[in-house]
C-alpha cells in the first residue's frame, strides 16, 4: 500500500488560499495557490497533500452545503479535478475530508425539512423530534452542542446510499487517492465497513484514515474499517516529554502504541494540525524543535506536515477563533529547518527501518532515550539528548560502527557514545 511509504502535507484550503471565512457564494478560482506550492511540496520530499474541506459550505468547511460542489471561494470542479490531474503527473496522491457525520443547516436536504417538516421525504435523514422545541424551531441531533451542524442519520439506508454515491462521484470526477473521515469516533461503525467495502473494490489501494481523539485505536483501525487513524495520544507524548524534561512518558508512548496495543499499525503521526496549537509555538525551548521532527521522521507511521511548519510558523488558538491555526502565507520559505525537514523526509522513505521496522529500547534517562529500529539485517539507532549538556551514553549497541544518516558522521559505539547537547542522531549501523 502506497501510503506506508508516504510522506503527508496538510493544507486547511479557506486559510491557505486566503479566502473569506463566511462564504459570499461569489466564485473565485483560488486554488492555482496550491499549484503554485508544487515544486516546494517536492522538494519538502511529500508525497501525498490532505486537503481540509474543499465542498460548498457557509463557514469553516464542516457545515456542507453540496457535497458535490467545490466551495465557490475556491473554484470549481473544472478547477479542482486540474488541480489533481496536476498533482498526480507530479507523483502526489490527492486525499480529501470526508465530513459525513453532519451538515450544515443549508444543505439541500435539511432545507427541505425547515420547509415541508413532517411532510418532507428528508425528515429521516435527520435525527428530528418535532414535539420538542429547541433554539426556536423543531428539535434536531446536533454535532457536540453546535446548532449550526446538523446530524446525519447513518443509520438510514438512503443517507449511506446518498453518501457512498458522493464518493464514487469525488473518485470518478477527481481520482482522489483517499478520505480523513472526520470525527470517525462517533461515526456509525457499520456504514465505516460500507465504506471500506465500496472504496476497495471501487479504486484499488485507495487510502482511509480516520479522526480519532481518544480510546482504543483498533476499534476502527482495521481490515473492515480505516487503515489508518489520527494519533492524538503519541502526538500529546512527543510535545509533552520535550516540555516537561521526561523521555519516559515518550518511550511509554511508543512502547504502549508499537510493541502492544498497535502492533504493524500504520496510524497518521503529526506534531501540529488545523485544529491544535502550532508545534513552534508549543515548544517552551526552541531547541526542540529539530529534536521533535527527528522523532516524528523515526517511529512508526505515517508522517505529516501541517503547511506553514516547515519553515518553523507559529498559531495559537484562542477562546473565540482558530484563525490563527489556519492562516495565509504570502511566500513559501525554504529556511534551515525546511532544508533539515527535507532531510530527515528522505532518509525515512529510503530507509527500510524506518518504514517497516519494529521498535526496542537501548537506554533511558529523563533526558536521553536510544531506541532502535530494525527490519532483517538493518539496524537504525535513534539517539535522543534534550539536554543542554552533552552525554556519555553507555549501553549494548551489540555492534561497533554506524554512520549518522542526518550528518554522514561515522560513530563508534567503543567506549561510550557521546550525545550532543540538544541532538537527536540516526546511527546506521555496518
Amino acid at each position: 500500500m502506497w501510503y506506508k511509504k508516504s510522506v503527508i502535507y496538510q493544507i486547511y484550503p479557506f486559510g491557505f488560499t486566503n479566502s473569506l471565512y463566511r462564504n459570499d457564494f461569489v466564485l473565485k478560482h483560488r486554488l492555482d495557490k496550491v499549484e503554485s506550492i508544487i515544486g516546494h511540496i517536492k522538494k519538502l520530499g511529500c508525497d501525498a497533500i490532505y486537503f481540509c474541506p474543499i465542498f460548498e459550505s457557509e463557514y469553516h468547511g464542516y457545515d456542507t452545503i453540496d457535497f458535490r460542489k467545490i466551495d465557490s471561494r475556491l473554484g470549481t470542479n473544472e478547477d479542482f479535478k486540474n488541480l489533481c490531474t496536476k498533482l498526480h503527473e507530479n507523483g502526489i496522491k490527492v486525499i480529501i475530508d470526508g465530513v459525513f457525520n453532519h451538515v450544515g443547516k443549508g444543505f439541500w436536504a435539511f432545507k427541505d425539512v425547515l420547509k415541508y417538516r413532517e411532510n418532507s421525504r428528508f425528515r429521516y435523514w435527520f435525527n428530528i423530534d418535532f414535539n420538542r422545541v429547541h433554539d426556536g424551531m423543531f428539535y434536531y441531533e446536533n454535532w457536540e452542542g453546535h446548532n449550526e451542524l446538523v446530524k446525519l442519520n447513518l443509520k438510514n439506508p438512503e443517507v449511506v446510499d446518498y453518501l457512498i454515491n458522493t464518493v464514487k462521484f469525488w473518485i470518478d470526477e477527481f481520482d482522489i487517492d483517499g478520505i480523513r473521515l472526520d470525527v470517525a469516533y462517533m461515526v456509525d461503525e457499520n456504514y465505516m465497513r460500507r465504506l471500506n467495502s465500496f472504496t476497495k473494490s471501487y479504486k484499488k489501494d485507495f487510502f482511509l484514515v480516520g479522526e480519532m481523539l481518544h480510546g482504543d485505536l483498533n476499534r476502527i483501525m482495521n481490515n473492515e474499517m480505516m487503515d489508518s487513524v489520527t494519533n492524538y495520544q503519541l502526538y500529546k507524548g512527543m510535545w509533552s516529554s520535550l516540555n516537561d524534561l521526561n523521555l519516559f512518558e515518550l518511550w511509554h508512548s511508543l512502547e504502549e502504541h508499537f510493541n502492544r496495543r498497535y502492533v504493524g499499525s500504520y496510524t497518521l503521526n503529526f506534531l501540529d494540525n488545523h485544529d491544535v496549537n502550532r508545534i513552534a509555538s508549543i515548544l517552551k525551548d526552541e531547541n526542540h524543535l529539530k529534536i521533535a521532527y527527528g522523532i516524528l521522521f523515526s517511529i512508526p507511521g505515517i508522517p505529516s506536515i501541517y503547511y506553514g511548519s516547515e519553515w518553523g510558523a507559529k498559531g495559537v488558538r484562542t477562546r473565540e477563533s482558530d484563525k490563527e491555526l489556519r492562516p495565509y502565507f504570502d511566500n513559501y520559505i525554504e529556511n534551515d529547518l525546511f532544508d533539515y525537514i527535507s532531510k530527515l523526509i528522505k532518509i525515512h522513505k529510503e530507509e527500510k527501518a524506518f518504514l517497516y521496522g519494529k521498535i526496542s529500547k537501548k537506554l533511558l534517562t529523563n533526558r536521553q532515550l536510544i531506541f532502535e529500529r530494525s527490519v532483517d539485517n538493518e539496524k537504525i539507532m535513534v539517539a535522543i539528548n534534550i539536554d543542554k549538556e552533552p552525554y556519555i551514553a553507555h549501553f549494548d549497541a551489540q555492534a561497533g560502527r554506524a554512520i549518522d544518516l542526518i550528518t554522514n558522521e561515522k560513530h563508534d559505539f567503543g567506549g561510550g557514545s557521546e550525545l550532543k547537547p540538544y541532538s537527536i542522531s540516526y546511527w546506521k549501523v555496518y
